[in-house]
């Protein structure tokens, strides 16, 4: 395993060979239900000796519609989101939508995560960079694998060498995604951990309902071709009912089928070492 993951779970008895996972909720809906959900896939995690990284958005800045749910209040967000990391003892990410919450978010969780949309933007890398957090850069729909080369570039210039990328699928056409696996063995020649979002690579985006589809069905298919070519770590957002979810409700996974799911790529993992 990369040395930052390694430093990253030290205090935590996985198998270092085995994928790690970044899962919770798409945003932080309230104490319940990140306790849950952290509870459940961290029991699962150690179980099956899968290094663990609470995810859940303190606050949701690029939806469809301006009706949509975007937070609970950043600060209330946040502590929740580090209380989860500290009940359960592991380690936790939030995504960051502009260069002045990165200070903010860093004080609160290990890894900054930077939106698909916003892989380009300069100050917000920096920035990133600059908080001394492990930076984790999801590929742009629009990109190709070679070309994060230059993200990973603008922030180890700043003086940060923890970096990690985010497959999540390519555009293809107005209303779907497709994911092209040649990109996990091209971001990983650049040297850094690669990570399959096995939810939101199914998105069906820009829909005229004003809310983003998707096709959860197809997660298992994701990750097991993630872990087969290589994949570093999956990233799977999962939700006790997605049909009430607040956000990417459509995409997610059912809590109750994660066990199972992760069960068998543990296995894919094994039969590839």
């Amino acid at each position: 395993m990369d040395k930052q993951l390694t430093t990253l779970f030290a205090q935590q008895q996985y198998n270092k060979n085995n994928f790690f996972l970044i899962a919770g909720p798409c945003i932080t809906e309230g104490e319940d239900v990140v306790m849950e959900i952290g509870e459940k896939v961290s029991t699962i995690c150690k179980r099956l000796e899968i290094p663990y990284i609470f995810k859940a958005s303190y606050r949701k800045a690029n939806r469809t519609s301006a009706s949509s749910f975007t937070g609970i209040g950043d600060e209330v967000a946040l502590k929740l989101i580090k209380k989860v990391g500290k009940k359960f003892d592991v380690p936790t990410t939030t995504d960051i939508h502009a260069h002045e919450e990165a200070a903010m978010a860093a004080e609160y969780v290990d890894i900054l995560q930077i939106p698909a949309f916003l892989c380009r933007q300069t100050d917000l890398l920096i920035a990133a960079a600059k908080t001394g957090k492990i930076v984790n850069v999801k590929k742009g729909q629009f990109l190709s694998g070679p070309s994060m080369k230059f993200a990973v570039d603008k922030i180890t210039q700043a003086g940060n060498n923890k970096v990690w990328l985010t497959d999540r699928g390519n555009t293809f056409g107005y209303q779907d995604l497709i994911v092209d696996y040649r990109n996990i063995t091209w971001m990983k020649e650049i040297g850094v951990p690669v990570i399959m979002d096995c939810t939101h690579s199914l998105q069906q985006p820009n829909q005229t309902s004003g809310i983003t589809g998707g096709n959860p069905s197809l997660i298992a298919t994701i990750a097991k071709a993630a872990i087969a070519t290589g994949a570093d770590g999956l990233f799977i957002e999962t939700h006790p009912d997605p049909s009430v979810a607040k956000s990417d409700g459509a995409n997610m996974l059912k809590l109750d089928l994660l066990e199972e799911l992760l069960e068998k790529l543990v296995r894919v993992r094994q039969s590839i070492l």
